[in-house]
């Protein structure tokens, strides 16, 4: 019977790398620590009624059987059951392990793995937006605004770098300027308040224009986020510029704030897909005037590197650093790893 394991020893390989977003699954296999990982096509999260019909198709295509899995989904670990924040999927371990003929499954938060695919990033991965960094072990953080606004520190100690997961895009947004005052009142609400992620990711790009167009009395006539950032970027539309450069502004905002609470000196990195699309935005002065404009502290803030991580596949990247040293990461996997 498969039962929760706190052991630290390594993964067995071969090892199935699983990536699980809100909308985006991506998948990999390690067949042993000096092995290339083996890429599969990204699966979409509501073709499917389960991860585990997901990951048999996907294993379908490899001759490797994985005897270990270690997946990074979106939202908290807790118990046999764990729930994706922004999707239907439910991971059972048990089940896995059961129905899947693999025999031990970790399971961290999607932001634990971007923050390990952080610790050794390469430069031709990472686009620097304003100061660069020479202190390899200081703090870091990182933010995603994709699905929802995931975010995690990474802090190296004891000569490893331990990833701090948490639920950071759930914190409170608030209006500072005159014209945050005249969109804020018709941002949608969660409960009776603004989150972070409720501006900051891809439906809440949406939410924001809708808001901007509400302040300027016009109704909206783009649907898809895709649509307000291309014609933003392209400068087709005034309400889509300006709900661009105020997604920089609150991103920048954010992320200073992350850069606090972390003391991130090693800087802070923005991943997924939406922050590699609004590169031109996020080098305009808006996103780094918004990150260091903290007084007291804006003169510590110059200090601190902001980065957009190009790497594609950049939480994968991250396991598989894991998967082949986990001597050198403090992950803990109390309460997350079950075996048979």
């Amino acid at each position: 019977m498969p039962e929760l394991n706190h052991s630290d020893a390594p993964l067995p390989f071969p090892i199935l790398i699983g990536d699980i977003g809100g909308t985006n699954a991506r998948f990999s296999i390690l067949a042993d620590a000096d092995a290339e990982q083996e890429h599969f096509p990204v699966v979409q999260t509501a073709n499917f009624t389960t991860i585990d019909d997901a990951i048999k198709l996907t294993l379908e295509k490899s001759k490797v059987q994985p005897r270990s899995a270690i997946l990074a989904m979106a939202g908290p670990v807790q118990g046999d059951e764990i729930p994706l924040t922004n999707c239907d999927w439910v991971i059972r371990p048990k089940t896995m392990i059961a129905n899947l003929g693999i025999e031990d499954v970790l399971v961290i938060n999607d932001f634990e793995a971007q923050a390990l695919a952080i610790a050794e990033i390469a430069d031709n991965h990472r686009e620097t937006i304003g100061t660069s960094s020479e202190n390899k072990t200081a703090s870091r953080a990182v933010l995603g605004p994709g699905t929802g606004l995931g975010v995690a520190g990474l802090v190296h100690t004891q000569h490893q770098w331990i990833p701090v997961p948490g639920e950071g895009g759930h914190i409170d947004l608030g209006p500072r300027t005159e014209r945050d005052l005249q969109i804020w009142p018709h941002l949608e609400p969660i409960e009776g308040r603004i989150s972070a992620e409720q501006v900051i990711c891809g439906r809440g790009l949406q939410n924001l224009y809708h808001a901007v167009c509400a302040a300027d009395g016009i109704e909206p006539s783009l649907k898809e986020p895709a649509d307000i950032t291309n014609h933003a970027l392209a400068g087709t539309n005034t309400q889509a510029e300006e709900t661009l450069t105020l997604f920089a502004t609150y991103l920048g905002r954010v992320a200073g704030d992350i850069a606090m609470i972390f003391m991130a000196r090693g800087g802070v990195y923005l991943s997924g897909g939406i922050p590699q699309k609004i590169l031109p935005a996020l080098q305009k002065p808006e996103f780094r005037a918004a990150f260091e404009d903290k007084a007291p502290h804006t003169e510590m803030m110059k200090t601190i590197p902001t980065h957009v991580v190009t790497h594609p596949l950049a939480a994968l990247s991250g396991l598989a650093s894991y998967a082949r040293k986990p001597a050198s990461f403090g992950l803990a996997t109390d309460g997350r790893r079950w075996r048979r």
